[in-house]
């Protein structure tokens, strides 16, 4: 709906095009320039409002002058009115426009923040997300209805809410935290399975928990207890505004006019790189914990995600939490694969690449589906980034770019140069490497998070009498994983090697009750 013409459009006749839905507007000034974004519940009428002469000539200063610069606008339709006010949001911090006020701050939405490194981890409302290793849910347009689910959560889950640190003595005795039993009565283990089970609710699997509480506010009815039936539908119209799908709108979905090749070629100017960087890889190293080390490594193509293309890896060679090392290991091993499939794709170029691995990739057959990208970036600042170039000399990929960012002043270090590299906060290379970046940091958050779940559920097997460790790989070999062990009969669990009739009731009875 943009305007591309200098004549200016009819803005009378355009807003019977408008539709009567939720949505958000956007008014431009002749450059095209975002001026101001506005919400409404109906898109037509706020619109058309604006052009009405009693409007005009009744508008203050401010309005007026914004109307006057007004050449053109454009509108976008979401489903609800809390997904408007977390897409106005969205833009008005992405155009900053100059007759826009509100939403500078970030005030309006919260969101769920929960440290998974931490002993005890507890859910703690945050106004901005950082990048430092926790984990992150929301937006939550509705901050009265989240207060309430996170009451909820405490009593149902048995996590701790608010406060830092440790369980105080109070909270480890209390009975609000009862559930199943007291904190004092357990230990952070098996305090990280019910973690795990609030972090599943709060991503919206609460179908099942909203349906027990409507059953139990129809008996409360029948019974004539409106008081407590009253109390069940607010907690469920909380529970269902908090936990209901929300679309993210993330930079690359916004309805603007941001153009993603044009940050390419913005950042190709500012690395001065040989040729545009269509296609980026980056990685990163996520070591929230001792027990599982693990990277991600993301693809953009022509500046948007490539998620076919991203890997994860667990680190192998390193022993405790060495960013170094980890880095050194999966550039390693995923370039000497790329190497090696090249090889394998076109075997009369094996022994040029011996010489020089980079250019034979270059002259693969047009059929051909390996390649390099066409710049590499680590998540971190000199260490990684050496630690990374070693690994491609090492592999004759010596001129393939390769760039590290440091995250605390988002400074970009490149081989061979002392000083590193720092863009405006306002440029759009800056803007592209920081949104790979995050991605990379969100898949292996992600991947490290997956690990968690799958470990935690291993654990539960450890406290089943009569299982030893042996018995415990046979029988995640066969079933793969303890929710589908839980799903099996008696008789599937006793055709396991090893495991007998008995053992097979036992296991089959300890996990029903657990």
């Amino acid at each position: 709906m943009t305007s591309s013409t200098k004549e200016k459009p009819d803005l009378q006749r355009k807003v019977h095009e408008v539709p009567h839905k939720p949505g958000v507007y956007l008014m431009r000034d002749r450059f095209n320039r975002v001026i101001y974004v506005g919400k409404a519940r109906d898109l037509r009428k706020r619109v058309s409002s604006y052009f009405l002469p009693s409007k005009i000539a009744q508008a203050d200063l401010k309005t007026r002058a914004m109307l006057d610069a007004v050449w053109d606008f454009e509108t976008h339709t979401v489903r609800s009115d809390a997904e408007s006010l977390l897409l106005e949001g969205k833009l008005i911090k992405e155009y900053r426009p100059r007759y826009n006020v509100s939403f500078r701050d970030d005030k309006r939405f919260l969101l769920v923040k929960i440290d998974l490194s931490e002993e005890w981890p507890r859910f703690r409302l945050a106004r901005f997300k950082k990048d430092d290793g926790a984990r992150y849910f929301g937006p939550y347009a509705h901050s009265g209805a989240l207060r309430q689910t996170l009451n909820f959560m405490r009593k149902k889950f048995g996590v701790l809410t608010f406060g830092r640190g440790s369980p105080t003595e109070r909270e480890l005795k209390s009975a609000t935290y009862q559930v199943p039993m007291r904190l004092s009565e357990i230990g952070a283990e098996q305090y990280r399975a019910r973690v795990v089970q609030a972090c599943e609710f709060l991503e919206g699997h609460s179908r099942e928990m909203i349906a027990v509480l409507e059953e139990e506010m129809r008996k409360a009815a029948e019974k004539m207890d409106f008081e407590k039936a009253a109390e069940l539908r607010n907690m469920i119209e909380d529970l269902r505004s908090t936990t209901k799908p929300m679309r993210r709108f993330t930079r690359g979905s916004l309805p603007s006019a941001i153009d993603q090749m044009a940050d390419v070629q913005a950042l190709a100017d500012a690395l001065q790189l040989p040729r545009v960087p269509r296609v980026m890889e980056c990685f990163d190293i996520s070591n929230i914990s001792t027990t599982h080390v693990v990277a991600s490594m993301v693809c953009f193509r022509n500046g948007l995600p490539d998620k076919d293309n991203y890997r994860r890896y667990r680190v192998r060679t390193v022993e405790g939490q060495d960013d170094f090392a980890s880095m050194a290991e999966v550039v390693r091993r995923r370039y000497s694969r790329i190497l090696l499939e090249a090889r394998e794709t076109n075997p009369e170029a094996a022994e040029f690449s011996q010489e020089n691995p980079a250019e034979a990739i270059k002259h693969q057959p047009s059929t051909a589906f390996v390649r390099l990208p066409d710049l590499i970036i680590v998540d971190g600042g000199k260490g990684q980034l050496s630690a990374a170039c070693r690994e491609l000399q090492r592999l004759g990929l010596h001129d393939l770019p390769i760039i590290g960012l440091a995250k605390e002043h988002e400074e970009i270090f490149r081989p061979g140069r002392a000083l590193p590299l720092q863009l405006p906060m306002d440029s759009g290379a800056l803007r592209l490497l920081q949104r790979i970046r995050d991605e990379a940091h969100r898949f292996a958050n992600a991947y490290h998070q997956l690990l968690m779940k799958k470990r935690i559920g291993e654990s539960i097997l450890d406290d089943c009498p009569g299982v030893s460790q042996n018995r415990k790989n046979l029988l995640l070999r066969k079933f793969g994983s303890v929710n589908r062990l839980r799903k099996a009969t008696v008789d599937e669990i006793a055709a396991t090697e090893g495991i007998g009739r008995k053992l097979a009731e036992d296991v089959h009875r300890f996990l029903q009750r657990h």
